[in-house]
């Protein structure tokens, strides 16, 4: 049996950019009814989200039969977490919090094994298809895709050490809590929240890695796409479930 291939990871380092929804209801059902939708890559988040490793596992066999490709986020730069998302079969993982070059070599070293990193080894992980992949440890890292999260303006001041560390494939933006960082909580549409975005976006690209962004105000998303970025989420399956049913009971009030 083959190691999977990870197109996600083929798409952005050929420059092909990626549309994906955010994904923070839990469970398989919901992310089945959403892996059909068209987007390119899914997000199941732990981090703000009551998920958990079990719980990312039905995600990833959910989306599994679809034309879709599947991130996760762990809930922290954690070893532990990040080995735990890996053995499940997650392929990338979008890392919260990246504040320095180092905490980004860390995140590097547990997604590899030794000796080129830490990760710890099990042979029979639904990772390895059970030991259905031969040479599974000495492959894998050519198929995982490491994107870091940047969400502060300390983060920002320190995004080319960040962008250039070997092993990192793409450098995500986080606008809602670079907004609560810059001084401006709950505001991310504020000028000087879109500046460093537009900012940030640009000094990624020259720094010659991915760039990557969460925002579900469409005109911004639009823009950010024309600026570059290679991997863009454009929605939240819990906003579009509550804004679409606020909008659906407003025909009757």
């Amino acid at each position: 049996m083959e190691l999977p291939r990870n197109h996600f990871k083929a798409a952005i380092a050929s420059g092909r950019h990626q549309l994906g929804l955010w994904c923070s209801l839990p469970g398989g059902y919901a992310a089945e009814l959403v892996a059909g939708s068209g987007y390119d890559w899914l997000l199941f988040d732990t981090e703000h989200s009551p998920s958990d490793p079990i719980g990312v596992l039905s995600q990833l066999q959910a989306a599994a039969a679809h034309d879709v490709s599947s991130i996760v986020r762990p809930a922290s730069n954690d070893p532990v977490l990040i080995k735990r998302m890996l053995d499940v079969g997650a392929q990338t993982l979008l890392i919260p919090y990246v504040q320095t070059r180092e905490e980004a070599e860390a995140a590097v070293a547990a997604m590899r094994y030794p000796p080129r990193g830490i990760r710890g080894v099990s042979g029979l992980t639904r990772a390895t298809r059970f030991g259905r992949v031969p040479g599974y440890a000495t492959k894998a890292e050519s198929e995982l895709c490491l994107l870091v999260q940047v969400e502060t303006g300390f983060a920002l001041d320190r995004l080319e050490d960040i962008a250039s560390v070997e092993g990192v494939d793409g450098v995500f933006i986080g606008p809602a809590d670079l907004a609560a960082s810059l001084g401006f909580p709950g505001e991310p549409d504020r000028p000087e929240v879109v500046a460093a975005v537009e900012n940030a976006i640009a000094r990624i690209k020259a720094a010659g890695k991915p760039a990557g962004l969460l925002t579900p105000n469409i005109g911004f998303a639009r823009r950010c796409i024309e600026l570059g970025t290679l991997f863009t989420a454009v929605g939240i399956d819990a906003g579009v479930l509550a804004r679409g049913s606020e909008a659906l009971v407003r025909n009757f009030r």
